[in-house]
């Protein structure tokens, strides 16, 4: 982090959630906003209402997104009801090349979740399936780098030069 900012970065966002004691160290380690990967999202998410989904590729990143979304939702005092939805050989189809294989699957997915007040795709990789699974519910459909690329774009407007 120290580096990113002497190389001039106005601010940072981490994409492993893997990391989050060092990543909450960086960011008092450092003058600009810093970002772990899931935060901004989970934020929307938590505004959107309490009936919130949560679609993954990669199955055991489940549970500890569950974890952290809970506490976030804890600490402000927010009730969650929290439906799961893992889709299988999704994020093989997309290694292999088959983003449109990937891009379906993800979409059917979300499609199942019903009565959420937003849906989360768990895995950055995910992101490009949005746009698709956005067409199969009326919730809205958050993704990870487009919620921070959001907060992060709000949290440089108000920062002071």
């Amino acid at each position: 982090a120290r580096y990113a900012c002497g190389a001039g970065a106005d601010a940072i966002l981490f994409t492993c959630s893997a990391f989050g004691p060092a990543i909450e160290a960086a960011a008092r380690a450092v003058p600009v906003p810093v970002l772990k990967p899931n935060e901004a999202m989970f934020e929307q998410a938590l505004a959107a209402g309490a009936r919130l989904g949560l679609v993954a590729t990669f199955e055991p990143s489940l549970a500890p997104m569950r974890e952290e979304l809970l506490a976030m939702a804890a600490a402000r005092g927010r009730p969650v009801n929290l439906a799961e939805c893992h889709v299988p050989h999704a994020m093989q189809r997309l290694a292999e090349g088959d983003a449109a294989t990937h891009h379906r699957l993800v979409a059917e997915a979300v499609a199942t979740l019903r009565d959420c007040d937003a849906v989360m795709l768990a895995q950055f990789s995910m992101a490009g399936a949005a746009s698709l699974a956005r067409e199969g519910t009326a919730a809205p459909v958050l993704t990870s780098p487009d919620c921070a690329v959001d907060a992060l774009r709000a949290a440089l407007a108000t920062a002071t030069p």
